[in-house]
């Protein structure tokens, strides 16, 4: 048991406690399934009252790091830490991040332009069938011109996903989540009424086979090239929508 019993200060005790213990199971200090000590044990160690334990425990099991079962071989255990709840969390952060102005347009592009290049050079590398299909299944689905705008949208999400699946490296996959689940749904909402389809769909097509020519640097290339290319029809969407703002008195 590798909890620091002795590192809290008075106020805020159960958000304390519950980082505490949170950062014992993120370091691996405290292993997945392993038993908390009871309610009464804690309190005992934290020099605090059960209901602030039982309030910090809480906070650890709406956040599934923790997880309590009954019976004579109960107890409070630890879960193993949730991938894609931290990935949810990455993605939040980022769209609350644009919506406060933190990021600009143009860094949004030149990130994905930068990081989505790396991800189609291990790709190529990487890739199976699967996620061949996956991207095929995508540009099938975006060659189909009656689809709604916002159908189109999704799509083109999870093509770009599919060739961040492709690169089999997990941090990178995490790192891009809040690029591909934050970032391209925040700009196609900009662009979708000066969306060249055709332009996307053919950009899509070209990653698509170099990657499963396993051509790295054609395909690193073809998405700079395919991201680039929005920056212009995103400067098109901004200046009609200053254009379209009111001028003068109340908006």
């Amino acid at each position: 048991m590798a909890l620091q019993y002795d590192e809290i200060v008075r106020g805020g005790l159960a958000r304390q406690v519950a980082d505490l213990i949170r950062d014992a199971i993120m370091q691996g200090r405290l292993a997945t399934d392993e038993r908390l000590p009871t309610e009464e044990e804690l309190a005992r160690r934290f020099g605090i009252s059960r209901p602030t334990v039982r309030e910090a425990l809480k906070v650890l099991a709406a956040q599934n790091l923790i997880r309590s079962r009954r019976g004579p071989t109960g107890g409070t255990f630890v879960n193993a830490p949730d991938d894609d709840a931290a990935a949810r969390s990455i993605t939040d952060t980022a769209t609350l991040l644009v919506g406060m102005g933190r990021f600009d347009i143009d860094e949004i592009v030149t990130a994905r332009m930068q990081t989505e290049a790396l991800c189609c050079r291990l790709a190529a590398q990487n890739r199976g069938d699967d996620d061949l299909a996956a991207m095929a299944a995508e540009i099938a689905l975006q060659q189909d011109e009656a689809s709604p705008d916002e159908d189109f949208c999704a799509s083109d999400v999870r093509f770009h996903r599919a060739v961040v699946q492709a690169t089999g490296n997990g941090p990178l996959q995490l790192m891009m989540h809040a690029m591909i689940e934050s970032f391209i749904p925040i700009t196609n909402m900009l662009i979708y009424r000066d969306h060249e389809r055709r332009r996307t769909v053919a950009a899509h097509e070209r990653i698509h086979m170099a990657i499963a020519a396993r051509d790295a640097e054609t395909a690193a290339q073809l998405m700079r090239g395919h991201v680039e290319g929005m920056r212009a029809v995103l400067d098109q969407a901004l200046a009609r929508r200053n254009a379209d703002k009111p001028r003068g008195g109340t908006p």
